[in-house]
């Protein structure tokens, strides 16, 4: 099965990074094809409401950035796992932009089945998130395998490394 994961922190060594690849070890265990994209250090631009991707595009966005590296791989995923820091009760702004270039494709062609990676200072600040990665689900017909956490001391914490590889193992 291959996998995408999307990581919108732009630190390539804070937390989120740190948990993105425990998950990975335990996913790719199991013989999964892991794609780690760094949307949050990419150079990507937020949609413009052209239209053009619906219009004369045929689904293809007018802008020629980083995100046209992330397409290929959103349409060949079987599982897309959303990673990102929580600075302030929601996605990180560079996964905020990525997210919204998919709207040229409107939904993923393959994907079905979703997960959730956030890292955060406190454990207080995810209901956002999480209203926001349900209502995507929820437009994508997609199911929602798992959201894992990590606040505070629980950052950088074995046990919590330990919870992401099982996470990944799960995936099958």
């Amino acid at each position: 099965m291959k996998i995408l994961v999307l990581n919108g922190s732009p630190r390539p060594k804070g937390n989120t990074a740190a948990m993105v690849n425990a998950f990975k070890t335990g996913a790719e265990k199991n013989g999964n094809e892991v794609v780690v994209m760094n949307v949050g250090t990419m150079n990507i631009k937020g949609c413009v409401a052209c239209e053009y991707c619906h219009t004369k595009g045929a689904g293809a966005c007018i802008q020629k950035d980083d995100m046209q590296n992330v397409y290929p791989e959103i349409a060949s995923a079987d599982v897309i796992i959303f990673a990102s820091p929580v600075y302030y009760f929601g996605f990180s702004g560079q996964m905020e932009t990525a997210l919204s270039r998919f709207y040229c494709v409107v939904k993923p062609a393959k994907a079905k089945k979703f997960g959730l990676i956030i890292s955060s200072g406190s454990p207080n600040v995810y209901a956002g998130i999480e209203a926001q990665f349900e209502g995507i689900l929820a437009f994508w017909e997609g199911e929602n395998i798992g959201v894992c956490t990590a606040a505070g001391e629980e950052n950088g914490k074995e046990s919590t490394f330990a919870k992401l590889m099982a996470f990944g193992e799960s995936i099958k």
